[in-house]
Formats: structure tokens, sequence, C-alpha cells
């Protein structure tokens, strides 16, 4: 059976004393091996990072991004190989991974501008014949942890830009779906990038305290659930390690009396069933505001879960495909269960999809709950699959506090025809990207991804000008050079330009 390893230095390597399996989750079968990193094999990478990082380091910025446009291209002529990788592995439907990979590629675009984007401040005779100037220089060796969701596109949110800003990275990937991070970092060997300036380990927990623990290691990203995001910050922070940890996402639509709802429910099919419902960013809750704008969302939306396709990741007819585990899966149906029990009304059910020739596969079909309340346990966690809850309030307001009052502060969005509140919406919402008639409002390359309050641990966010700052530290430059035959004696007060 096929074993995916590990890239260090430049190699290969399939060294491990523990694997894991993979499945193919559009069937339920087991299609390869990972090898789950020692904490020696972890330090192996470590090592061979630190020891190209001097180099990497000096070399110049524009060289740097002269590798990034040959990745872009390499990227381009693999899109078909790295969607099946994603797909086999994933379940995610061709279409979709493909999407999937294009965001990935607009962050590659974006650290191609490495020389524009790591210029620093200039200022001269800040006093006489003294300049001072800023530069931004790299950190040495950082670290990315990232999850089985999006296998292509949050690993190319951290290590394009940390690369092209003079860095040496390691990447621990998820290890339920590693071949296409790992193949997709391979390309960078064939793009000139130099042997350790870019690593892969799989693993588990112990190459993720690894990670954590190793002093060499300046910098963590990661991006999964909420309590690994809290311990990934809290054990990399207290280790001194700079660090942003994106956590989990409760992802609200308010839908007003007045939006065009034909829109919305198509909106609103994509954002809560595409990819399974497995993206942070999935519209998992709509609040209706009033009982016509429920009444006429719910039935709307009824009737238009009938034409959803479910099914394998080959089929690019299908709308979604399985989650990621029979795990999850099982996780899934708890849930809905959960709102059953506690009052809600499922309207369209999920729990037992019908996928002729693929009955061992991990599906869960598109599921619509109506009547949810705070209360319930499948308001308050994140289920990460194609779940729908409306919950019905009186007024905008009150829409507005329950998004407020939720731990998570990801992402949300209004669908309204009024643009004074959309506007006040767009104000006042406790929550890092907001969406107005946009159901998932994910910032484009060249602005940065980030929620708040439990969805984010760390100052600065994912990709984007965020990015330039977090894997680069500001050194400030005064000098002065005097002119011949002058000479000031000592001063022992505070230097100022009077």
């Amino acid at each position: 059976m096929t074993v995916v390893g590990h890239l260090i230095n430049g190699q290969m390597t399939t060294e491990s004393t523990r694997t894991q399996d993979v499945y193919n989750p559009s069937t339920g079968e087991v299609s390869k091996q990972v090898a789950l990193a020692s904490q020696a094999t972890v330090e192996d990478a470590i090592t061979a990072a630190q020891a190209a990082y001097p180099a990497w380091r000096n070399t110049p910025a524009i060289k740097r991004a002269r590798v990034m446009f040959k990745f872009k291209d390499l990227l381009e002529q693999n899109v078909d190989k790295i969607c099946a990788l994603i797909g086999e592995e994933h379940g995610k439907i061709s279409h979709d991974a493909a999407g999937e990979l294009q965001r990935g590629i607009e962050n590659v675009e974006y650290a191609c501008c490495a020389p524009e984007l790591l210029k620093g401040e200039h200022s001269k005779n800040v006093a006489p014949n003294i300049d001072s100037w800023s530069e931004f220089q790299p950190l040495g060796v950082v670290a990315g942890i990232t999850p089985f969701n999006f296998p292509a596109m949050v690993p190319l949110w951290m290590y394009p830009m940390a690369i092209v800003c003079g860095n040496c990275f390691i990447l621990k990937p998820s290890e339920r779906d590693p071949s296409s991070t790992l193949f997709i970092a391979s390309l960078l060997k064939e793009a000139g990038l130099p042997d350790g300036v870019m690593n892969v380990v799989n693993g588990d927990k112990e190459a993720v305290d690894t990670l954590l623990n190793d002093e060499r290691i300046k910098a963590v990203s990661f991006v999964g659930s909420t309590p690994i995001a809290e311990y990934i910050y809290s054990t990399a922070s207290t280790n001194g390690k700079r660090c942003q940890a994106l956590g989990g996402a409760k992802n609200h639509a308010i839908v007003m009396p007045d939006a065009d709802m034909d829109n919305a429910v198509a909106q609103l099919l994509g954002a809560a069933f595409g990819s399974s419902g497995e993206r942070c960013m999935a519209l998992s809750v709509a609040v209706a505001v009033g009982d016509a704008a429920a009444d006429s969302l719910v039935s709307k939306m009824q009737e238009a879960m009938k034409s959803l396709k479910i099914g394998p990741c080959h089929d690019a007819g299908n709308d979604f495909g399985p989650v990621i585990t029979q795990q999850h899966q099982q996780k899934v149906f708890g849930y809905i269960d959960s709102a059953e029990q506690q009052g809600a009304t499922i309207v369209v059910d999920g729990r037992n999809p019908n996928i002729d020739g693929y009955e061992n596969g991990f599906y869960v079909g598109g599921t619509l709950i109506d009547r949810v309340t705070p209360d319930m346990e499948s308001y308050n966690a994140e289920i990460f699959g194609p779940v729908l809850q409306v919950m019905r309030v009186d007024t905008m307001q009150a829409a507005m506090d329950l998004i407020d009052n939720h731990e998570y502060g990801n992402g949300t969005c209004i669908f309204t025809r009024d643009g004074e509140a959309a506007r006040y919406f767009s104000d006042h919402i406790q929550v890092g990207m907001v969406g107005i008639n946009i159901p998932l409002p994910v910032p484009v390359a060249y602005h940065s991804f980030g929620g708040w309050k439990r969805s984010l641990f760390g100052d600065l966010h994912a990709y984007g000008p965020d990015a330039v700052r977090f894997y680069t530290k500001r050194k400030t430059i005064t000098q002065r050079w005097p002119s011949a035959g002058v000479r000031e004696g000592a001063q022992f007060s505070m230097p100022t330009m009077s």
C-alpha cells in the first residue's frame, strides 16, 4: 500500500515507526497510509530549514519572487492532478477543489509582489545630517499547521508569503488528506527553491508539540478548531513564539423581510452545503426577521434542496460529496438528532442519504432545520456539515444580538435591499468578515482573512498585508555621517530635533 511520507531538505522520505490509514471518503475504503513523524523527524526538518536560512535570507527579494512566479505556473499546469488528489482524500467535488486551488494560487500571485511589499520607509535629515529608515527582516524558521478541509488553499495562505519574505518553513498538514499538500510543496523544488527552505512533516500531536516547543521555530500559524487554536496559541506564546491561530465559526445570515428571497435562497444553498459544509466560512444559520420572511425562506429552501446532487468526488455533476470520516459523519448525525430532540423541526432530513454504489461512503445529505433556538446544542456547536438551521426573530436588532452574543465571530452576512440597514449592520456587527448580499465574504488575496472573538487568537490576520507583518520584524536604523572637521561634544540629555 502507498505510504505518504515527508519532504525534508528537498528529499521525500517515508521513514516512520507509526502510520495511519488514509480513507477515500467517497467509498469508505482505505486508499493509502500516511507516515506519522516522530520528534526526531521533525527536528531533522527544523535543522534542514535552519541550515538553509542564512543563504535564503540574503537572497534578493526579486529572486525569491521569481521562484513564486514559476511556482504559480506549475500549479496551473497541475490543476487536474491536484484536484484529483484532493477529491480522493477529502471527497471534494472537482469543481469545488478547483475553486479552492484557485484561491490558493491568488495568494501565490500576491507573494510575487514581494519586492514592493518588503520596501521599508526612509526619512532624510530627521535632524542635521541624520537619516532614518525602517526595513522588514525575516524571522527565521517558521511553521504552519493546517486543517483537512482545505488541503491546498490554507497552506498556500501561509508558506508562499513566509518564504518570499526570506523565512524557511515547516508545514504540518492534516494527516487525513496529506497527498495534495505534499505534491504542491514538491513543486517548489521544480520552481527553483533551494533545498531546506520548504519542508513538510506529516504527523499528529507529537509533531505539533515538537514544533511548538522547539526554540528554533520563531512563529506558528494555525487554522483549525477553537479548542486546538487556543492550545496552539497559549503554548506557542508561552514559548516566546509569534502566533496566529484561527479557530472555529458559527456564521449567521440575516434575512430581512425586504430581501430578494429567490436570490437569498440560491446564495444560501451554495454557502450552506458547498464542500459538505466543511468550511469555516460556511453559512450554517439563517436568521429570518419576521415569520413571513421565515416561512417564505423555509418553503423556498425546501423546494430548492430537492435538486441537490450528492455523490462521489469524481462526478462533476454532483453539488457536494461526503464528509471527511465516518466519525465525523456520525457526529453530524448526532447534532441533527439533538436538534430534533430539543424541539426543532427537521424540514429536510439528510441522515439517511441513499448513494447507489457508494453505500459505505461518509455521506450526509443536505439538511434544513427550522425553529432553532439559542439554547440548543446544534446552535452553539460548529457542526461542520451540510446542515442549515433557521432561527426566527422579530427585529434586525434581535438578529444582531444573536450574532454578537455567540462566542464565534468569523463571518456573517445580511440579505436586504435596504442600504441603511446594510450600512448599520456592517458598521456595528461584532464579526471580522461581513457580507452584504454576499454569503461567503472571504477576502481576496490582497486583503487579509480573520475573525473576531474566539475565532482568532493573535493580533494579525492570515494572508494579505497582515501576512507580511506576521512573517517579518521591523528594524529601524538611524545614522549620521558628520561633515569633515565637524565634531560635537558629549550630550547628556535626551536627543531631540530642537
